[in-house]
């Protein structure tokens, strides 16, 4: 780094390399802007360190061992099926390995120059990057913030070595025996079902009616059913934790539902209640950079903040902490430096939870259309209709589609069911094109797949369907 009192110029300064700010850096380079970016961490930032790529791979993991002693009823059984999870650990850390090595070699093939250290604004032109040994002054015309979120820690659940985040889960040396999870989210439950699979049991915590609050109760009690016929999860509802105490080999987690308090042992107490953006330590009120009591960017359509040089995109602007929704921002904020005519339209970002069953939103749900005044029509097609489905022993779920009641427009969908995490982009897609149900029936899908679920639901919608009784 290079230190002193000259400034070094760039045209546009991303603060933060997570999916959000190393996506930014890239378009803003391929439409000809001199980049720099800043990372005080690894690049890649959270989702692909400690968030959505390592919990996939658990996730994973936990998956192939469950199946390999449950698959008795298509004919197959292996006896004394183990578990390496050193072994667990190395294969998920040489994927993120892959992938945060991809970004840098991305980053460097657009010429984008990568710096490391934090970052503070002096002023709306200039910023200081600073490390344990040096700072240094940069000057830029435009600058995109990236930084993200980290996980909100309760003032009774202080995090130590059994009181753990998502980071702490994902960073285990062995499978617990027993684990608490505060918070029924989709971290939570991802992360509950994990280590569900690894033979864990896990006790989860929700303050709310259902766990999975954000989908549908159709979608999330597939979910909860599923978790009870494990055998060895205990859910909670309605759930309200009130304090730990740490023992020299575990943790009592006591919490009050129904009014009646009770208290659980376990070998860790997973926390997992939400996440805060890091917008706290960037010099950010100084230069007039204005944020909601909460710490929220306030942004324009073009992630443009109340200084106009300076936009914001990620966890820290409103809606979900998603990492595909800070990529899509991260394009949007470039194009809109770079001139063009870019602004965000969430309609078409889809919601994923890797669940069992995995469960996707995209769009309108059927009561979202309704308290908008939008006239609709829900139309569902089982997985247990579908061939693929029934091949892959897989036949919990559904697809549910939703469109426009006058002229069959698609403006939502949600699926739940195995592989809806990959099922939802082709109704993404209808939406973002403005397809109706008719475009998608008359679209040929290939024989036999999960996609062909898509197509009847569609047929469902427009009065002809084949494969269920009307």
């Amino acid at each position: 780094m290079v230190v002193g009192d000259f400034p070094i110029e760039t045209d546009t300064i991303v603060i933060g390399a997570g999916p959000g700010g190393y996506v930014a850096a890239i378009r803003a380079a391929q439409l000809g802007q001199k980049v720099t970016i800043v990372e005080k961490g690894t690049l890649g930032g959270v989702c692909l360190n400690v968030g959505c790529i390592p919990s996939k791979a658990l996730i994973s993991a936990g998956h192939r061992y469950h199946d390999a002693q449950h698959s008795d009823d298509m004919g197959i059984s292996a006896e004394n099926v183990k578990v390496d999870f050193s072994k667990v650990q190395e294969w998920k850390g040489s994927v993120v390995n892959k992938l945060t090595s991809g970004v840098q070699g991305l980053l460097k093939g657009n010429k984008v120059e990568i710096v490391s250290g934090e970052a503070y604004f002096v002023d709306s032109n200039n910023l200081k990057v600073m490390d344990d040994k040096s700072s240094q002054t940069y000057t830029f015309k435009n600058a995109i913030i990236a930084t993200g979120s980290r996980p909100i820690e309760l003032p009774t659940f202080k995090y130590s070595e059994r009181v753990i985040n998502s980071t702490g889960a994902l960073a285990l040396k062995e499978i617990p025996k027993k684990l608490v999870v505060i918070g029924g989210g989709y971290v939570g439950t991802e992360l509950g079902t994990a280590y569900a699979n690894f033979g864990t049991e896990v006790t989860i915590l929700e303050g709310a009616d259902e766990i999975l609050p954000g989908f549908e109760k159709q979608m999330s009690s597939l979910v909860k059913r599923n978790l009870k016929k494990k055998g060895n999860v205990d859910i909670h509802t309605k759930a309200f934790a009130k304090g730990v105490e740490e023992t020299e080999s575990g943790v009592k987690v006591s919490f009050e539902v129904n009014g009646e308090e009770k208290t659980v042992e376990a070998d860790y107490v997973l926390v997992t209640v939400g996440r805060r953006p890091n917008t706290d330590e960037l010099g950010l009120e100084q230069v007039g950079v204005e944020l909601t009591e909460k710490g929220i960017v306030k942004t324009d359509k073009q992630l443009r903040t109340s200084v106009s040089n300076i936009f914001a995109i990620g966890d820290i602007v409103e809606g979900p902490p998603l990492a595909h929704k800070a990529s899509y921002e991260g394009k949007i904020a470039a194009e809109a430096i770079a001139g063009e005519a870019a602004e965000i339209d969430y309609l078409g970002i889809p919601a994923v939870v890797f669940s069992e069953p995995e469960l996707a939103t995209v769009g309108y749900t059927e009561a979202q259309a309704k308290e908008e005044g939008i006239e609709v029509n829900a139309s569902k097609f089982p997985f247990a209709a579908n061939g693929r489905a029934l091949s892959l022993n897989s036949t919990d779920g559904f697809l549910k589609l939703i469109t426009r009641k006058e002229d069959g427009l698609v403006i939502g969908a949600q699926v739940a069911g195995a592989s809806a995490s990959d099922m939802i982009s082709e109704l993404g897609l209808a939406i973002e094109a403005g397809m109706t149900a008719e475009d998608i029936a008359m679209t040929i899908h290939a024989h036999p797949t999960l996609g062909e679920i898509t197509m009847e639901a569609a047929e469902v919608a427009i009065g002809m369907p084949v494969h269920i009784v009307k």
